[in-house]
């Protein structure tokens, strides 16, 4: 229906009283902008159409193609995908459906295709950028999709979009579009189309999804689902808590370690160079103590990890520095190594990790489902907490994933640590 809605319905509406207007529309595949584009056309050819609004104009016979087709007024509807060429004229309408395959929301390269078609090519095209039109519409397949990124640079730079979204099931939020829409559900729940998708036919799609991701962000608009994707919000409920503003749990640590994924430039679009601080306690439990992230240039690096080690090791606990050892980590390593103090150099762990980022992430998870990782309540004593824990319960489908590598890093270390120990023990 939203296909049909924004690319179908509306430019053949358009026409009846501006016939003049110029359409450009795009999807990620050249034949769904072509089937679309086809559609409208045989509304215009139709009889009931004709009989109501032939006498203002007609297609022009030598522009008729599907792809592209003129009419006698000067309007003209040209269709793309992002890989095609055609957009050399302009447009009083841009709408870009659907730019990204379901299928490849969690390649990076497929998302910046998508916003490099939409930023250099197409939102270009308006033949007015005083009355153009520009529309995107798609499902919420990933923090970093179209969307998502022209969201985030709304709110930096003030571009002027309207946000709607219409989640299957209503969640309650306070919109209100500039022209005075409202979503009119008022009961969470409630569903958006119930005459097409009721409550049985509904649950018989998410069955069919089968992922609790693809179900928030095909139904519900949201990119992640509450409950988190890899690292679940259940096991951080009302247990694996600790309270940071008591001091009664310091006695329980008999080792600290910080853990650092590194970044190597400070521009707006680079990852953030990000360090967490984990505790072991006597129950063989890891609690995270602190946390950061921040664009840093090399020097400042460098002298990041130094300070961090100085103001940790306050009671000479710290047992080790664990950086990737891959890109500016290994520079970072090889700086310390040759300039740091000497107990500073000493505690520096190289670690090489293995398998994708997801892989990874899924391995450290079944010590946080076990209960074995502590995270604090939140209070003034955690202000990192809530940013911290809103990447990890949306990742994979994140923009910026630095949080969740460091903390990955620092379980699977401990985990090869207290092997090694165990090994040792036995002999």
């Amino acid at each position: 229906m939203k296909s049909l809605l924004t690319v179908v319905f509306w430019p053949t509406w358009s026409w009846t009283f501006e016939p003049e207007a110029q359409w450009l529309t795009a999807s990620y595949a050249a034949e769904l902008a072509t089937r679309d584009a086809v559609k409208s056309r045989r509304i215009i050819q139709s009889d009931w159409y004709q009989a109501r609004w032939g006498q203002r104009f007609q297609l022009s016979g030598d522009q008729n193609r599907k792809m592209r087709y003129e009419n006698t007024r000067g309007g003209h509807r040209i269709a793309v995908g992002t890989s095609g060429s055609g957009l050399g004229e302009g447009g009083d309408y841009l709408v870009f459906d659907d730019p990204l395959k379901a299928a490849e929301a969690d390649s990076e390269a497929a998302r910046q295709d998508a916003i490099d078609f939409w930023e250099q090519t197409m939102s270009t095209r308006g033949n007015d950028p005083k009355t153009v039109v520009k529309l995107i519409i798609m499902q919420r397949l990933h923090h970093g999709d179209l969307t998502g990124h022209v969201l985030r640079k709304a709110e930096a730079s003030g571009l002027q979009y309207e946000h709607l979204c219409l989640p299957a099931e209503y969640e309650p939020r306070v919109y209100v579009s500039a022209i005075g829409f409202a979503d009119p559900r008022t009961e969470p729940g409630e569903l958006l189309w119930a005459e097409r998708f009721d409550a049985q036919e509904l649950e018989t799609l998410k069955n069919e999804l089968g992922s609790t991701r693809v179900i928030a962000g095909q139904l519900q608009q949201r990119p992640a689902p509450d409950s988190g994707n890899i690292f679940l919000t259940e096991w951080w409920q009302d247990k694996n808590r600790w309270d940071a503003l008591d001091k009664k749990w310091s006695h329980l640590c008999v080792g600290r370690w910080i853990s650092i994924d590194t970044a190597l430039k400070d521009e707006q679009t680079n990852d953030y160079t990000a360090w967490g601080i984990y505790e072991l306690w006597r129950d063989y439990r890891l609690a995270k103590r602190d946390a950061g992230w921040q664009r840093l240039q090399f020097p400042q690096l460098a002298q990041q990890i130094q300070d961090l080690a100085g103001r940790w090791n306050y009671d000479r606990k710290l047992k080790g520095i664990i950086i990737e050892d891959r890109g500016s980590g290994t520079s970072a390593l090889q700086t310390l190594r040759q300039g740091a103090e000497r107990d500073i150099a000493e505690m520096l762990i190289e670690f090489m990790p293995k398998g994708s980022k997801e892989q990874r992430a899924r391995q450290a998870s079944l010590w946080c489902e076990r209960g074995m990782v502590l995270l604090p309540f939140p209070s003034d004593a955690a202000p990192w907490l809530m940013d911290w824990e809103k990447v990890l319960y949306d990742f994979p489908a994140v923009v910026h994933d630095d949080t969740v590598d460091e903390f990955t890093m620092m379980i699977l270390y401990l985990e090869n640590y207290l092997a090694e120990g165990w090994r040792s023990m036995l002999g």
